[in-house]
């Protein structure tokens, strides 16, 4: 089976910062507003070339989604940045009035997410943002897997025009998909090829969905890995096309099983072709304080989890 190296862990929201800081250089409409997250959006540099186009809105979410909107009259592309707590939860009315329904040009970048945010516990760790912002007609919805691809795909979305979230994380994680790397929205890449069962994965379970293949493999069983990067518009055609040939999935995500991937997957195999599968992604609960390994691992959230879900869906079979 194809194996993955990985090049050495980085944060995802530094590839958003790296990517911004291209799109300084590249795209003069390109303007960034943070709520006094400056540091921890990685957003210093770009803040440092091009200081008349940055705004520092404090901590005041609400406005800054407001201001954001607005600027995109003008022209301006707005790169929003702070956690994903604050990002969705906190303004969820102000996006949807004035950014969904008015179908605002403005990019949600939001870090932090899930329970990776670590120590900072459940007040700060959203896992129920993918759904919140996936409801919103019109709202692209992205979650990115690692350093090069978040970068990429910060790069991506300045060209989409229409509202996005753009989720990503804290924590060093493998950096192994390519730096060159063009970013396709909705289009899902596959990993590795395998006949017995899918594994369909997104964000930082996209690492661990390929860690579990080659245990897997061991085991003689064939997993095809997909990374779903964009689970708003979802590659429906990606996912038939193997289940086809396995006859049944596993999802992985760090996030709330309800509203998350798993169940935009489960429609897609409702709708089309019904399969058997089991779903990796936390049990309708918060989180609470703890390292990120800590917590991936009390919830289920790992390569093993997804090795025992395998196990589960092939006997479904």
């Amino acid at each position: 089976m194809k194996t993955y190296t990985n090049t050495g862990n980085k944060d995802t929201r530094s590839g958003f910062g790296a990517g911004l800081t291209e799109l300084g250089k590249t795209n003069e409409n390109v303007v960034a507003l943070c709520a006094d997250l400056i540091g921890s959006l990685k957003m210093d540099d770009f803040k440092k070339n091009h200081p008349e186009r940055f705004f520092q809105v404090g901590i005041a979410e609400a406005n800054m989604i407001g201001i954001a909107a607005g600027m995109t009259i003008g022209g301006k592309i707005p790169f929003t940045g702070t956690f994903a707590n604050f990002s969705t939860g906190r303004v969820y009315d102000q996006i949807r009035q004035s950014v969904a329904y008015s179908d605002k040009n403005v990019k949600i970048c939001a870090s932090h997410a899930g329970l990776t945010l670590g120590e900072d516990g459940a007040t700060h760790q959203i896992l129920e943002d993918i759904g919140l912002m996936k409801m919103l007609p019109g709202m692209t919805v992205i979650n990115t897997c690692d350093y090069n691809q978040t970068k990429a795909a910060t790069i991506a979305i300045a060209d989409h025009h229409g509202p996005v979230y753009l989720r990503f994380g804290r924590p060093s994680v493998p950096n192994f998909t390519p730096e060159d790397q063009t970013f396709e929205i909705g289009k899902a890449i596959q990993l590795t090829e395998g006949n017995d069962v899918t594994i369909v994965a997104t964000g930082h379970l996209v690492w661990e969905a390929l860690e579990a293949a080659k245990a897997l493999n061991d085991k003689g069983i064939s997993a095809e890995v997909i990374n779903i990067h964009t689970i708003k518009p979802l590659d429906d055609k990606a996912i038939l096309d193997s289940v086809a040939k396995t006859k049944c999935i596993v999802t992985a995500e760090e996030h709330n099983y309800l509203g998350g991937l798993g169940e935009s997957v489960a429609r897609v195999l409702a709708q089309h072709q019904p399969t058997p599968q089991e779903f990796v992604a936390t049990n309708d609960t918060f989180g609470e304080s703890g390292t990120p390994a800590q917590l991936m691992d009390k919830y289920g959230l790992n390569s093993n989890a997804i090795i025992n879900a395998v196990e589960t869906v092939l006997k479904r079979k």
